[in-house]
């Protein structure tokens, strides 16, 4: 993996940690830190051994989103020159969704703008009980525009949705799960090891069978029934040639722990 200077990565067998690293200005993006994510998730994409990513911040903070010192005047730039500098933030979060592996957020802190943002295009959000998180660009006249508004209505449905982007509010990580934004609040000095034992339970599992459920269960999202179960057909029928199938029902005959190798 590429060294980088506000992301870092630890690597565990088939376990990768992402934190985002640019604790003094609360881990809020910059052109760099945009530019370091995007490669880092590229690389996570591309690296076939890798069954689980956890998403994770440094310091007191998970993301704060944008830094409005680095946002520059809009006016110089247009609104085509805004649409063009913010895609890559925009296809970050999509890859991130689209990935097939699953991908936890570790909410170790504030989490606003962006920052959620980030958080909601992952499978998983574990909060610490200390972590506080919002969609505030409406006190600055603005909303969110990477895909929050279009995932948040999808996670917690239009009237909470409407709340939250509406007022501003920073919500406690407790009503942020009664919201639905996230699924599980745990003590924050054992946010990390439960991510990562969460995180072992899945690597455990066969990667091909969780990468198709991710791909299904994201389009069913957006489709009808009868189309989600002609996925599921054919999601299950490339599962059905596969080795990790044939020693899932070896081990299971035989009484014993699977050994998957994601073909």
């Amino acid at each position: 993996m590429t060294d980088f200077d506000f992301i870092s990565f630890d690597r565990n067998d088939a376990i990768a940690i992402l934190r985002l690293n640019r604790p003094d200005n609360l881990n809020s993006w910059n052109l760099q830190m945009r530019e370091e994510l995007r490669d880092a998730i590229q690389a996570c994409v591309e690296n076939d051994a890798l069954r689980v990513l956890v998403i994770t911040g440094t310091g007191r903070a998970f993301s704060a989103g944008e830094d409005v010192r680095g946002m520059g005047d809009l006016s110089a730039v247009g609104p085509k020159g805004f649409r063009r500098r913010v895609r890559m933030i925009h296809n970050v979060f999509d890859e991130i969704e689209q990935m097939e592996i699953p991908v936890i957020a570790a909410i170790n802190g504030v989490a606003a703008g962006g920052g959620l943002e980030l958080a909601l295009s992952c499978d998983f959000r574990i909060a610490a009980d200390t972590a506080k998180m919002g969609l505030p660009e409406g006190n600055v006249g603005l909303i969110p525009g990477s895909g929050g508004i279009s995932r948040l209505v999808k996670l917690v449905g239009p009237a909470k949705a409407k709340r939250l982007v509406m007022t501003g509010e920073i919500v406690p990580a407790d009503k942020a799960q009664a919201y639905g934004l996230v699924e599980e609040v745990v003590p924050a000095d054992q946010l990390m090891d439960h991510a990562v034992a969460f995180a072992e339970q899945l690597a455990a599992k066969a990667p091909l069978a969780l990468g198709s459920a991710k791909i299904v269960i994201n389009q069913c999202v957006n489709v009808d029934m009868e189309t989600g179960r002609n996925f599921e057909r054919i999601a299950q029928s490339v599962l059905k040639l596969t080795d990790d199938h044939k020693e899932g029902a070896r081990s299971f005959i035989e009484k014993r722990k699977p050994d998957f190798t994601g073909r």
